[in-house]
């Protein structure tokens, strides 16, 4: 199967969707962006704008309000969050697409994804992230070790589809990496996350600039990690990537200052805490409380030790 000739269907127009859509498309894929309300209409009539170099582009793209169950993908790509991947494969569930990739950014299982869409199903994880601001996309690049698109099947065999995936994000010039072990791939970022950002919020409130740059924050990042990372090691999860594991060793004074850096930089400050203020909390809401369910089905309560 030729890259060329794939049909994309990128469900979700968000950051994730539609920086996928800008690269699929500047390699000449045949792509389709599924949005609906404002978002599709600003689509139709501006095209996908992003910032590069300063300067606003716009690059035309196909796009759809309404999927046909007979209207055939090669792959789709859900790129929703967490919280909303359920209600987005359930759309998918009658179309007759054989391959759906799960971009979402984190997960703890795939039980339920499984109940929904079978062996259609190819977990995944994106390699970028960003923010939209007034129309316009705002991409946030990292280091291909940090942050490279992870795909993978649940049992770990490298399957054609797999192949031919890697086909396309190589004609796509994006990097990615096959892991055996999505799972545990998913459940390790999503412990980081729920660490890294649930300090995020105070009450009913996101916390303020100020406050999100404390030794406290960075204290009850650092010990929560800890203890969330032996916890899925205790149930049996491998942590992925291995450099997490150097967190169980370092002494928390020194995470404290690496939390305290990290909380200080302008993607925090521009870009994570508008963003968690405007949508975020409630996926991680949700992925503590399945962590929480997944670690108790394994009798293992976290022990935060400060």
């Amino acid at each position: 199967m030729s890259a060329k000739k794939d049909r994309i269907l990128i469900f979700g127009a968000g950051v994730i969707g539609s920086m996928y859509a800008i690269k699929l498309i500047e390699a000449g894929v045949d792509v389709t962006l599924f949005a609906q309300s404002n978002r599709s209409k600003s689509l139709r009539e501006n095209g996908l704008q992003y910032k590069e170099k300063n300067t606003v582009r716009s690059i035309k793209v196909n796009v759809i309000d309404r999927l046909e169950n007979d209207d055939i993908y090669d792959f789709i790509f859900v790129t929703v969050r967490y919280d909303r991947s359920e209600s987005a494969l359930l759309a998918l569930k009658d179309n007759q697409s054989k391959n759906i990739v799960t971009m979402t950014s984190n997960s703890i299982g795939f039980s339920s994804w499984l109940d929904i869409i079978g062996d259609r199903l190819l977990p995944a994880f994106p390699g970028f992230g960003g923010q939209i601001k007034d129309g316009v996309l705002h991409t946030r690049f990292l280091p291909k070790i940090i942050a490279a698109t992870a795909f993978g099947e649940i049992n770990g065999v490298v399957t054609e589809r797999i192949e031919n995936l890697a086909i396309l994000f190589k004609t796509a010039k994006l990097p990615y990496v096959i892991k055996k072990d999505m799972q545990a791939y998913l459940i390790t970022h999503s412990v980081s996350d729920i660490a890294m950002l649930s300090f995020l919020q105070s009450g009913n409130k996101t916390i303020d600039n100020k406050t999100a740059r404390t030794r406290k924050t960075a204290r009850k990042i650092s010990v929560t990690l800890k203890a969330y990372l032996r916890a899925i090691q205790k149930a049996g999860v491998s942590i992925d990537p291995p450099m997490l594991n150097m967190v169980l060793k370092f002494p928390n004074l020194f995470l404290d200052l690496v939390f305290m850096t990290w909380l200080r930089t302008k993607m925090v400050r521009d870009m994570m805490l508008p963003d968690y203020a405007s949508n975020a909390n409630n996926e991680i809401v949700q992925l503590s409380n399945d962590l929480m369910k997944f670690l108790s089905q394994n009798d293992i309560k976290p022990e935060i030790l400060d």
